[in-house]
């Protein structure tokens, strides 16, 4: 018998099994990125620096800007025509477009979908990033090799901090410790819930072109994103979600967004978040996209509503009732009211720490107390804004007003804290006409309501403060 040094080519009885990493043959996956660029003129130079420079290029980038005044063209045309880059011996091109679509009534809505336009029949996946974003080195080799893993992802979405600031003001300095306290939260808590990603965010997401295309088709509409709604981002990882595709955070990739700096632009930012987070929980019919309140991508948002009204009623009744017993000599302190601040400075430490790249100003947020205190007040007032303009049914372009809001014009972002005075006079001015009695019997039921109220409260904050990290960091 003779025995050949090589198996037979073909042969029912042998197979040769190679995983997708060590299969050279497999064709390599397409990606398209699309940055919608509204006055960017600062900041697109770094963006696309930042996308030239991955260790995965992408393999087109159409930069679509729209609405804009400023320089922003000019910028971008100098990256315009093809690039290169080699990286562990590959060599990888690109090709970088540059589209000035002028005005565009539907804004970020109207370019993104222009975007898609130009690259739907060609790729696999789109990337989506905002034109103050600048992506870490390693992202979109990270976005791809997560969403590759697994064929039910139909969007990953990268971490994202706001950007440190060097040259600014206080005020700008301390609403980007915030803002990096607020995202490193939210993140924090998709990626303990399964890296199951509420929002697939516009800074930067990876998405299924599949995925976008099924959208379509679902809801009968001629392109992916729509001006129904005020966050764009969060109907569309819902329509995903509803496919049965999953949307996810990343573990690894990372990316810097260009934060607010006043104290009107960021109000305007967050009002429009707020609404149109709002508009997607409610139940009922408003315009073309239906409420969704038991959706699962809006549980954390449920979450953090039902916690925000909470802080709301638990901080202006503490203030009221302080005032009201100081004002009849019947406060007496109890140092059991030091443990809800301390738990609170422990959970937004941890939270702190968890940032990759955290800076003494981050660690100082959350150690003084104050500065985490006063950006929770600014969140209260944003929170009650969104709600009163949802229920008043008030008719009004937030983008117009976040855009007004970056210039530095109009004053809205005042309206909380006049409200807050003007109802501060007339409990007192109600308080002051009641008799001695009446006043000792409220303080009697409020106080203990407060403490039970506070205790709740506390208990989930120190649940928070306590529950392992799991290696992530944001």
């Amino acid at each position: 018998m003779t025995i050949t040094s090589e198996p037979p080519t073909e042969s029912p009885y042998l197979s040769v099994v190679r995983s997708p990493e060590q299969d050279t043959s497999t064709a390599r996956a397409t990606i398209a990125c699309v940055i919608p660029a509204y006055n960017e003129q600062d900041s697109i130079a770094e963006v696309l620096n930042a996308l030239l420079d991955q260790t995965r290029l992408p393999d087109v980038i159409h930069v679509v800007i729209n609405n804009t005044d400023d320089e922003t063209f000019f910028v971008a045309r100098e990256f315009a025509g093809p690039h290169q880059r080699t990286y562990r011996d590959t060599t990888q091109v690109t090709e970088v477009f540059i589209h000035d679509i002028g005005v565009n009534k539907d804004k970020k809505v109207g370019a993104l979908n222009y975007g898609f336009a130009q690259v739907c029949d060609d790729y696999d996946y789109f990337l989506g990033v905002d034109g103050d974003t600048v992506v870490d080195q390693y992202a979109v080799e990270h976005l791809e090799k997560e969403i590759l893993s697994d064929p039910r992802i139909g969007g990953i979405s990268a971490i994202y901090t706001v950007a440190e600031l060097e040259r600014k003001g206080l005020t700008a300095k301390f609403l980007t410790a915030g803002q990096r306290a607020q995202f490193a939260a939210f993140n924090m808590d998709n990626l303990l819930r399964g890296r199951n990603m509420a929002v697939l965010g516009g800074q930067c997401s990876l998405l299924s072109m599949d995925a976008l295309k099924n959208v379509m088709i679902d809801n009968r509409q001629s392109t992916p994103w729509v001006k129904d709604s005020e966050v764009e981002d969060s109907l569309l990882s819902l329509q995903i979600k509803n496919l049965g595709y999953a949307t996810k955070i990343s573990a690894a990739a990372r990316a810097s967004v260009g934060g607010m700096n006043t104290l009107r632009s960021l109000d305007g930012q967050q009002v429009k978040w707020n609404y149109g987070a709002i508009d997607l929980m409610w139940p009922g019919q408003r315009s073309n996209t239906p409420g969704q309140p038991l959706h699962p991508n809006l549980r954390l948002r449920w979450s953090e509503n039902i916690s925000m009204v909470f802080n709301i009623l638990t901080r202006i009744s503490f203030l009221m009732l302080l005032a009201a017993s100081l004002s009849i000599n019947a406060y007496v302190f109890y140092p059991v009211w030091l443990i809800p601040p301390v738990v609170a400075i422990i959970l937004n430490l941890r939270i702190a720490l968890s940032i990759k790249g955290k800076s003494g100003r981050d660690i100082a947020f959350a150690l003084l107390a104050f500065p985490a205190e006063a950006y929770l007040w600014l969140r209260m007032g944003h929170f009650v804004r969104a709600w009163s303009k949802f229920f008043a049914r008030a008719q009004t372009d937030n983008w117009a007003a976040q855009a007004r809001a970056e210039r530095g014009a109009g004053s809205a972002h005042l309206m909380p804290a006049i409200v807050l005075a003007v109802i501060a006079g007339g409990v007192i001015f109600a308080w002051l006409q009641m008799s001695v009695d009446l006043r000792s019997a409220i303080l009697s039921i409020g106080w203990p309501i407060l403490y039970i109220t506070t205790m709740v409260q506390t208990v989930f904050m120190l649940r928070k403060a306590l529950r392992g990290h799991r290696g992530f960091h944001v």
